[in-house]
């Protein structure tokens, strides 16, 4: 807690605060279960793309899912391997996909039969034959919030499974994509794993037939989806649990499995820090007024996320409050009528859990700037992003 008060004291708040040796040791978790068999662990970039966490990830030796050429642009800068990099995502241009192949990654994960003519259209200029999986979407309920579900047929992701053979043998006949991957992603924070282990006896079943069809399917990615336990009572699953089903139902298949986690590595390695700013009553309600706001972590607005709040002063009385923020939006608070630490103006309080979908998703709105970024190493840390200035919100902007 000291060090967390320092930083708060030296770097100011708001501010996202990372333990590297708590993204490090889940991402080893991963490494460590998938050892001995053929694989390749892609960090979801979109849970928290600063270039530090990137870096330690590249230096594990992880690679990188990416779902933009700016996310791409990232990973490259942060000495990320380009031919470890594979490119998801629903809506990729034909800008983005030049540059991609211009910088020579892995490959695709593809989302619709005209996403496979694109590829197939922009390769034959670049003169490169990529690596193509079709992103198929297996019909499964991923059990999870209904905006980070992504399996079922109602969803706009990935190629209903029904279809997808004859996809692939439509495919066949575009002559500057190479079909040697299937790839599947049913969604986010799951925490009943069974329904992964669904999609992927579902794909299993139709590398199968894509086999017997004439089709070398080397390689099956599976995305990614382990949630993390946010709540009290909540259990986060099991890493080497769930791995060691998927190599038990993959073995002597001859894939090499590809798999996309994002926030089970950098979700409990991350902590918002923010300073209280003033308590209120409105009628028989408590507000704490702090200086974060939705704008530097919208997950409890859009989402209704739950996120444990800890006040650093460790008081030992207890009081029932809202902990919201000064953005002009009654959407913008943090908890509702939580029982916190009695806290006064000044103090510094620790919203947790907040290193995957936190930062990145974060706005200028109301013109706030931005929050910093900052590393903790041991007990040293640095600053990875400082915090925008009044002059960083106009940039490019003209009068």
């Amino acid at each position: 807690m000291s060090l967390l008060l320092q930083i708060a004291d030296e770097v100011g708040t708001p501010c996202f605060v990372y333990s590297k040796a708590a993204i490090l040791g889940r991402y080893r978790e991963y490494a460590d279960a998938l050892a001995g068999c053929a694989h390749t662990i892609c960090y979801a970039v979109k849970a928290n793309s600063n270039l530090s966490v990137l870096r330690l990830l590249a230096q594990a030796g992880a690679g990188f899912d990416i779902v933009s050429g700016g996310e791409l642009f990232r990973v490259l800068k942060a000495g990320g391997e380009p031919q470890k990099t594979v490119f998801s995502g629903v809506g990729k241009t034909a800008d983005e996909i030049a540059y991609a192949l211009e910088m020579g990654i892995f490959g695709f994960n593809s989302e619709s039969e005209a996403e496979l003519e694109l590829i197939d259209s922009v390769a034959g200029r670049a003169g490169a034959k990529p690596r193509v999986a079709l992103r198929v979407n297996p019909d499964v309920d991923a059990s999870t919030h209904p905006y980070i579900s992504t399996g079922l047929s109602q969803h706009k992701f990935g190629i209903d499974i029904v279809e997808a053979e004859n996809v692939y043998q439509r495919a066949m006949n575009l002559p500057n994509i190479a079909l040697e991957s299937v790839s599947c992603h049913i969604g986010s924070q799951i925490l009943e794993p069974g329904s992964i282990h669904e999609a992927i006896s579902k794909m299993l079943a139709l590398v199968e037939r894509l086999r017997r069809r004439g089709l070398a399917i080397t390689h099956l990615d599976l995305g990614g989806g382990l949630g993390v336990a946010y709540k009290p009572g909540e259990e986060a699953p099991s890493i080497h649990g769930f791995i060691a089903k998927m190599r038990e139902a993959t073995a002597g298949l001859g894939l090499h499995l590809m798999i996309e986690p994002g926030r089970s590595i950098v979700a409990e390695a991350g902590t918002l820090l923010t300073r209280v700013l003033a308590r209120k009553r409105n009628g028989g309600k408590e507000f704490v007024i702090v200086d974060a706001a939705m704008n530097d972590l919208i997950r409890p607005a859009l989402y209704q996320a739950f996120h444990e709040i800890v006040a650093l002063n460790e008081s030992p009385d207890r009081m029932v409050a809202d902990i919201v923020g000064p953005v002009c939006e009654s959407g913008d608070f943090f908890a509702r009528d939580r029982e916190v630490a009695v806290v006064a103006p000044g103090d510094v309080m620790a919203i947790r859990m907040a290193g995957a979908y936190g930062f990145v998703m974060s706005s200028n709105y109301n013109s706030r700037p931005r929050a910093a970024e900052v590393l903790i190493d041991g007990e040293t840390y640095k600053v990875v992003r400082r915090r925008e200035s009044y002059e960083d919100l106009i940039l490019g902007e003209c009068a």
